[in-house]
């Protein structure tokens, strides 16, 4: 990803510099926990898209440094937690919080990054910005708790899945195209155009994360393939399976609870061959082109050319 964002290369280092510093605390076991998490990498796209949305209006690294700090921060917050619930042993290629100090500590480690996002987002006096940050992270949890309450249920729609991801992931990406540029004093015209941007490409990249559960090279994913169908997690292609009058033994693996690891590999060549992969890619394709034609509207400055990068690769990537 760095080469993507060679960009803003040195201000992203100066985003890891900074996590690893508002991550210590007085309790050693506390700062010994988060900075695993965060030495165990991650693509760092919500801060990076905070820099880029900075960079349409007076860039000012020291504006905006907090509040892509701040952005990761909620993001990990919401991977610890998610990792307690799915009870998650690796993530990237590397145990999880969860799986090396159990489940207690991880839930306070997720609230504590959260509330140190919240330190540093009280350093902002345009109101815009704490409050898209704090509908955004209701909503988060509100995709969150309606993941959990719809699990092993065939019965959800497409449009079901949509309001899902718009909540988990689409909505923290979009806020951070928005809030770099707002940090900066950019007008509504720049700012909301990133929003736009920033929901098309968060839901393409949702919708991509979930056709490489089934797809994916295990060792790049960095997790076993499969994870969403093994907790009863319907993503797109299997709801496109499940639509369609195809094989009844995709329902019945679907909704089975107890799924053999034979089984998991047979739900995920039944999705395939049914052409449900390739109708998720579609839909994909669909949601980049949307955010190309948001980025239409910008300013021609090199950031929109690296904006245009990142969607052609969300396209491509592989993990």
């Amino acid at each position: 990803m760095l080469d993507i964002f060679s960009e803003i290369r040195d201000d992203l280092g100066k985003v890891e510099e900074m996590l690893k510093e508002v991550v210590r605390a007085p309790e050693e076991s506390m700062t010994e926990t988060a900075l695993h998490l965060i030495n165990a990498g991650g693509k760092r796209l919500r801060p990076a898209f905070c820099l880029l949305g900075a960079k349409f209006h007076q860039y000012d690294l020291n504006t905006v440094l907090p509040l892509a700090v701040a952005l990761e921060l909620i993001h990990m917050a919401s991977l610890v937690h998610d990792d307690v619930v799915d009870a998650a042993t690796t993530r990237r290629g590397v145990p999880t919080v969860r799986a090396m100090w159990g489940n207690r500590f991880s839930t306070h480690l997720g609230d504590f990054l959260f509330a140190r996002s919240l330190v540093l987002i009280s350093r902002y006096t345009n109101p815009l910005i704490p409050r898209v940050l704090a509908r955004t992270s209701v909503q988060m949890t509100e995709g969150e708790i309606v993941q959990i309450a719809t699990s092993f249920d065939p019965g959800q729609t497409v449009k079901d899945y949509f309001y899902r991801i718009k909540r988990k992931t689409a909505l923290l990406i979009a806020a951070s195209c928005q809030l770099g540029a707002v940090a900066c004093g950019a007008p509504p015209g720049i700012y909301m155009a990133l929003r736009r941007f920033g929901h098309y490409i968060g839901m393409a990249f949702q919708i991509t994360d979930d056709i490489l559960d089934m797809t994916a090279d295990e060792a790049r994913l960095g997790k076993p393939l499969g994870s969403d169908l093994r907790q009863g997690i319907l993503t797109l292609p299997v709801i496109f399976a499940l639509e369609g009058v195809h094989d009844p033994e995709i329902k019945q693996l679907v909704v089975r609870r107890d799924k053999s690891q034979a089984e998991i590999e047979r739900a995920i060549d039944l999705v395939v061959a049914c052409g449900a992969v390739d109708r998720a890619n579609r839909v994909v394709e669909r949601y980049i082109d949307k955010a190309r034609r948001q980025l239409q509207v910008l300013p021609d400055v090199p950031a929109r050319r690296t904006l245009a990068v990142i969607a052609d690769f969300i396209i491509q990537r592989k993990f």
